[in-house]
């Protein structure tokens, strides 16, 4: 068997329930990454008709991105004592509330509580995964798994590039985010009925079960792990800088500079969207062959920063140049998925939900900080400097996570 396969199982059942979690699991991480991105695509008719100016757009994704951040230490805990399977199916009905909520906001302070309930219930689907990964998959194997999830998962960010545009056109933008809600909850049932905890071969031993006191120890020796700070520098702004502009900014950027309308702002995210899942597909067999996370890690964010660097200082290129350092910017992006598994390779298993969503943590604080420091940017600076500040701020803090992470040790997939 090839590394980054599917490991034999007992026979068609144990096959048959290895593909029902990967759909389950590509589903509702697919989810949460509509959710996250379908804002920029109809961002300046929402800002218009709730009354409100550009920064609502970076202070709603900010919002989302907050209620990640205060639900990762109880969620890591759930992960770890309820198990993924419960704890993201109980998160579902807060996520179709606030994705319906978007739809019914009369001002703009309801669209940012809609916002964070949507968060809350968001913020167990990709950390759900990366436990469900780390069970079913191992070694050089798991950042495969993991690209391969986050890779299906960017059905939803494609969803809500042209598709939610013209679902928009056709009910409105109230109605499309009225009927992504209902599918939320669908998706759920899906998820009850496909998700299991742990593979029918491999059940994990029986351990005696955790009281609050032991879990709570628990987080605390995560915290102490030697190697998590360089990770968490690098964590906290590799995702966030790519998100802050795919879901955020790239629609009003094009909007703005170019007067592009919705359907041709949803192809470029789209396209976008695209790209990021081919580097996902590739980034795990590069792993591999390179045998290396640390500079694997440091090529790709160096190739981030360049191009959100060029945007910066390049304030009005040609629109076809503007369209490729964007679509170059989410290819290099692919590379948070290898800071997970580095961040994954730190733990031991009993700790994992923990770990990986104490590494969450920097993932959601960089996201929710980066859209709101971004938007009081665009809506303070004159118009001829808000997009060179707001992507050269970017780049910026690439360049800082990427010295951090370069102070830690690699953590080869191989011995």
């Amino acid at each position: 068997m090839r590394d980054g396969e599917l490991p034999p199982g007992g026979g068609g059942t144990d096959h048959g329930a290895r593909r029902r979690l990967f759909c389950a699991l590509a589903l509702m991480t697919g989810a949460s990454q509509f959710h996250r991105s379908a804002l920029g695509v109809v961002g300046p008719e929402l800002a218009a008709d709730l009354g409100a100016g550009p920064g609502l757009l970076g202070a709603a994704n900010g919002a989302f991105f907050l209620a990640l951040l205060l639900l990762q230490v109880p969620v890591g805990l759930a992960l770890d004592r309820l198990g993924p399977r419960f704890t993201v199916a109980a998160l579902s009905l807060p996520a179709a509330l606030g994705a319906l909520g978007q739809g019914l906001a009369p001002e703009g302070d309801w669209f940012l509580l809609a916002r964070f309930l949507l968060g809350i219930g968001c913020a167990a689907s990709f950390m759900g995964a990366v436990v469900l990964a780390a069970r079913w998959h191992g070694g050089p194997a798991l950042t495969t798994a993991l690209a391969r999830i986050f890779a299906s998962s960017q059905l939803g960010v494609l969803l809500a590039g042209a598709p939610f545009a013209w679902a928009s056109g056709l009910l409105g933008w109230r109605g499309a985010y009225a009927l992504s809600g209902l599918l939320t909850l669908g998706l759920a049932w899906l998820w009850w009925r496909w998700a299991q905890d742990d593979p029918p071969d491999r059940p994990r031993p029986d351990r005696p079960a955790e009281g609050l006191v032991e879990a709570l120890r628990g987080q605390l020796t995560v915290w102490r792990t030697p190697g998590l700070l360089p990770v968490l520098a690098m964590h906290l702004v590799g995702y966030a800088a790519m998100a802050t502009v795919l879901a955020v900014w790239a629609g009003p950027y094009l909007a703005a500079e170019y007067g592009l309308a919705p359907g041709p702002r949803g192809a470029v995210l789209g396209a976008m969207g695209a790209v990021l899942v081919l580097g996902l597909l590739g980034i795990g067999p590069l792993e591999r062959w390179l045998n290396t996370r640390k500079w694997l890690v440091a090529a790709c964010c160096l190739g981030a920063a360049l191009s959100l660097g060029l945007l910066a200082a390049w304030p009005a290129p040609p629109l076809a140049v503007a369209v490729a350092l964007l679509v170059l910017l989410c290819l290099f992006s692919c590379f948070p998925v290898v800071v997970v598994a580095h961040g994954r390779s730190l733990f031991p298993d009993h700790l994992v939900g923990r770990g990986a969503t104490t590494v969450n943590l920097a993932q959601t604080l960089g996201s929710a900080a980066l859209p709101a420091l971004t938007g009081w940017a665009v809506a303070v600076a004159p118009a001829a400097e808000a997009w060179p500040i707001a992507f050269g701020t970017l780049s910026a803090c690439l360049l800082l996570g990427l010295a951090g992470y370069l102070t830690g040790r690699d953590a080869p997939p191989r011995p």
